[in-house]
Formats: C-alpha cells, structure tokens, sequence
C-alpha cells in the first residue's frame, strides 16, 4: 500500500509543470504560513506540503523570503476583491470597502503576523515590503476612479492622491488594529464624513496656476 502510495505522489509531481506546479507551491506555501507561521515554515515543510523536492522550490525562489513575498503576492492575485459599479461614486466606494473588509481581513491578519519575521529575515524596510507585494498590480481603486472621473463626478487632475488614498489607508489600519471586518458604520463614517468632503473641498479650490511654457 505504501508503494502505491510513493508511486501516485511521484506520478502527480511529474504531472504538474509550468505554472500549475508553480501555483501549487505558493499555494503550499501560504497553507504553511497560516498553519505554523513565517518562523516555523522551511523550504523543506512546502516541499513536503506541495509532495515535490525541495530542489524545485530554490530552482524558483532563492530564499525563504522570496517563496513567502511570492506566496502573500499569489493569494491576493487568486483571492482579488469584486470591483463594484453601481453607477456613482459613493455607491462605489462604499461596495468596495465593504468588500475589502470582508474579503481581506484574514489575509491581513496573516500578512500582520508575518511581517515582523520577514522585516527580521530579510532586512528590507516596512515600505520595500510593500512595494514588493503590489508590484506590478493596479490599486482597487482605480477602475472606480476612472469610472467617476468619466462620468463627471470628479476630477482627477485636482485630487491630491492622498485623498484618495485615505479611504483605504483606514480601513487598512483598522483591519490592522482589531482583525475584524469594519462595521458598516464605520465604512459610512469614511466615505460620506472623511473622503467625498474632501474630495469636494479639493475640486472647489482654485486650480494650481501654470508654469510659463508649459
């Protein structure tokens, strides 16, 4: 029974090729993360998860931090949060928090978890993390962004991108403090009391004058 066993397991490893062994790894090792942590997770345990040679992970990522940075990367590209369009603004802001709060809380709370360990291992700053897991991916709120923008209701050339930034600043810092999805009151309080007052206040002050020559 066993070699039947050893013989299945190696059939599946020499099935799986390209992008579906490499999903399979990161895959392995995000379930490595979330069941013993960044501390405890090897090379050799996501080998031994995935059923495939540790040889073939440092093929693909030279060090434990760069399998779990692929790792966090992979779940928030396979795991992505519906971008709403409800045909304004502020019915898009508040569809959209609301599904980042339900549909991200765990993973922010296991990428919490995980970040005092990685800063320690790999040396990187808090900032070089972060740019290292959105490289290469839009912000959620940029489809719903262009979408207003098109239809009239803001200006994007007068919006200082801290503005538009701030909604999910603060619902990532909440997310942060309390590991819960933010209550609906709370994503009101953002949207209708923080962001579309300044948004306003943004778009009713004088435009910036323009350089001579420009």
């Amino acid at each position: 029974m066993l070699d039947g066993v050893t013989e299945q397991a190696q059939r599946t490893r020499q099935r799986r090729r390209g992008e579906e062994l490499e999903a399979a790894l990161l895959q392995a090792a995000w379930d490595e993360l979330v069941e013993v942590g960044f501390a405890r997770l090897t090379m050799e345990s996501v080998a031994a998860r995935a059923r495939t040679g540790v040889a073939v992970l440092y093929r693909r990522w030279p060090c434990k931090d760069d399998l779990v940075l692929a790792a966090i990367q992979h779940y928030g590209a396979t795991h992505p949060v519906e971008i709403p369009d409800t045909g304004s603004l502020r019915g898009d802001m508040i569809a959209l928090l609301g599904g980042v709060s339900s549909g991200r809380v765990a993973f922010a709370a296991v990428v919490s978890a995980v970040f005092s360990g990685l800063l320690a291992s790999s040396g990187l700053t808090p900032a070089e993390v972060r740019e290292r897991l959105i490289s290469g991916r839009e912000p959620l709120s940029t489809e719903v962004y262009r979408r207003a923008h098109e239809r009239g209701e803001i200006d994007l050339d007068r919006i200082p991108r801290v503005v538009l930034r701030m909604p999910f600043d603060l619902m990532r810092h909440d997310m942060l403090m309390t590991y819960k999805p933010i209550p609906d009151e709370r994503i009101l309080e953002i949207v209708d009391d923080l962001f579309l007052p300044l948004v306003a206040a943004s778009q009713a002050a004088p435009a910036p004058p323009v350089a001579p020559g420009a």
